[in-house]
């Protein structure tokens, strides 16, 4: 893969949700980047009107990084359900690394697990709570966030950003 690298000292993460937020400065933080929601600028989020988890995500870094003139990165996540009445699901996480003259990189992670009704445990946010990994039996709302932060849609995302564009950090 060859990704533009991240060769900055500050990040924005092209986001308000406040969950979302400190789960990437959490994964941020062994790299000495400094963090800054976009949020806390008061950088407006965009539409999501793309028909794809990239294309959004892609929307909301491209946005936040031309008003800010910061590098940015966003994420845009959810889940894939193949059958409404199934269990198995797919959680899903791509984030975009966008720079201010427009150069962008995106990276997907998933994780395969089912759904579980009434929603288990108080950490993490979104669907976490009724999010089962497969070959676990905790959601991850219920789970250490640093075992969390191991096996995620959004940990796997990352990871391929760090093999991307923070290999020579």
């Amino acid at each position: 893969m060859n990704c533009r690298q991240f060769t900055g000292d500050r990040l924005l993460i092209a986001s308000h949700n406040r969950g979302k937020v400190e789960e990437i400065v959490a994964l941020l933080a062994p790299f000495s980047i400094q963090a800054v929601s976009a949020a806390s600028l008061g950088i407006p989020e965009p539409d999501e009107t793309g028909d794809s988890f990239e294309a959004n995500a892609a929307l909301k870094a491209q946005a936040a990084a031309e008003a800010s003139g910061l590098p940015a990165l966003s994420d845009d996540s959810g889940l894939v359900v193949p059958a409404l009445g199934g269990a198995p699901a797919t959680f899903v996480a791509v984030l975009a690394l966008a720079w201010p003259d427009g150069g962008i990189e995106l990276f997907r992670g998933d994780v395969a697990g089912t759904l579980t009704w009434p929603p288990r445990g108080d950490r993490g946010f979104g669907y976490d709570p009724m999010f089962v990994p497969r070959s676990r039996i905790e959601t991850f709302g219920e789970m250490n966030p640093a075992e969390k932060h191991k096996i995620s849609h959004r940990a796997r995302a990352f990871a391929e950003l760090v093999d991307g564009c923070f290999n020579g950090r």
